[in-house]
């Protein structure tokens, strides 16, 4: 589980702990950055 949080013009996303991951200009971007993530990840 992540979360995202809109922050000063970006999305900023996070673990469910709460630990910063990464950034991003979008959300759109933020999840393609995720499956990335995630993917890595594993």
């Amino acid at each position: 589980m992540y979360s995202m949080q809109y922050v000063r013009g970006h999305i900023q996303v996070y673990d469910q702990q709460g630990t910063f991951l990464f950034s991003a200009d979008t959300e759109r971007e933020a999840r393609e950055e995720l499956e990335n993530y995630a993917k890595s990840s594993s």
